[in-house]
């Protein structure tokens, strides 16, 4: 009896149809709503595919320039990753894997990531009014 088994994968895009279905069920597929999760997840994504020798789609490729936007969306000049600055500008974790949805909705909506040219016209005085304005104006 033959029992070879042929994986067949598709090298369609779909990064952002999969983090869509993780922004409407997160618990299924990061246990719970944690921003640090859904990093942890993404990291294992991107590390099976390179290990797979799967070449980068256009989507990952694009993802790969959402820490720049972040950093330049929060000034941040230091190492830290998207998922750090975010849950630096948030609450808790849920709050941050929300904010994180809603930045990168904007980042894949080609805005701008200088809060100046939102319009900002007051510094805030407080890291939570620097998400409140990036989310409101952003």
């Amino acid at each position: 009896m033959n029992n070879n088994h042929t994986l067949t994968i598709n090298h369609q895009e779909y990064l952002y149809e999969m983090l869509e279905q993780i922004q409407q069920k997160p618990g299924m597929f990061l246990g719970q709503c944690s921003i640090t999760r859904l990093r942890s997840f993404l990291d294992g994504y991107i590390g099976c595919r390179a290990d797979l020798g799967l070449p980068e789609t256009q989507q990952e490729l694009q993802f790969n320039q959402f820490q720049e936007w972040i950093q330049t969306r929060f000034k941040i000049t230091s190492s830290h990753g998207w998922d750090s600055i975010i849950l630096f500008y948030s609450a808790d974790e849920k709050e941050a894997l929300n904010n994180f949805f809603e930045l990168f909705e904007q980042f894949r909506n080609g805005e701008s990531a200088n809060r100046e040219e939102i319009n900002q016209q007051n510094s805030p005085e407080s890291k939570s009014q620097i998400l409140q304005e990036t989310m409101v104006h952003g």
